[in-house]
């Protein structure tokens, strides 16, 4: 009786042993890897910078491999009170792509405007509907003609880490919210 048990546990074993590089395989099938990331980022953006390498190389140590990421552009100001609006494209890793418009009022020690470029990428994103709603985040910026940023943005499980690479006068810090929409709105609320 005694051997029976240690040779099912020995099965046991072998079989959880080999289930766990089918999830493995499974997450790299529906998720983004590194070089793909940097890749889709650098030609988006026509350039690639040593900093722009480092921001991505962050995210994927903090966060893992994104499932999704958008493509837009964005404007924002503010005088303690500010504003961001943007557009974009969604694109989800088991196909498919939709617009996606966003805007967000945000609050702080934060003065200034800038243009920006966006990557974002998104982490645990379950279909692409799922974007569309409002993802609070906190900000820091400083931008002088050019700078490169990336922040974090949570909600229900799913992750947002846009990364901005623009042209501006803006310092400073805030939090908010981005609300995330099927068609454009002036409204930021």
């Amino acid at each position: 009786m005694f051997d029976r048990r240690q040779h099912l546990q020995h099965l046991a074993a072998l079989a959880a042993a080999s289930a766990l590089p089918a999830v493995a395989a499974d997450d790299k099938d529906s998720t983004y890897d590194e070089d793909s990331v940097l890749k889709a980022a650098t030609d988006f953006f026509g350039q690639t910078t040593e900093g722009l390498a480092k921001v991505i190389e962050k995210a994927f140590k903090e966060q893992g491999r994104p499932n999704a990421f958008i493509r837009g552009e964005e404007a924002s100001a503010a005088i303690t009170v500010g504003l961001r609006y943007g557009q974009g494209e969604l694109l989800m890793k088991g196909g498919g792509a939709s617009k996606v418009f966003w805007a967000g009022p945000s609050i702080g020690f934060d003065m200034g405007a800038n243009a920006a470029k966006v990557f974002t990428l998104v982490y645990k994103l379950p279909r692409a509907s799922a974007i569309y709603q409002r993802f609070p985040g906190v900000d820091g910026s400083l931008y002088y003609i050019g700078g490169a940023g990336i922040n974090y943005q949570r909600l229900k499980g799913i992750t947002l880490a846009p990364i901005r690479l623009g042209v501006g006068l803006r310092a400073g810090a805030s939090v908010g919210y981005v609300h995330y929409r099927r068609e454009k709105s002036i409204n930021p609320f």
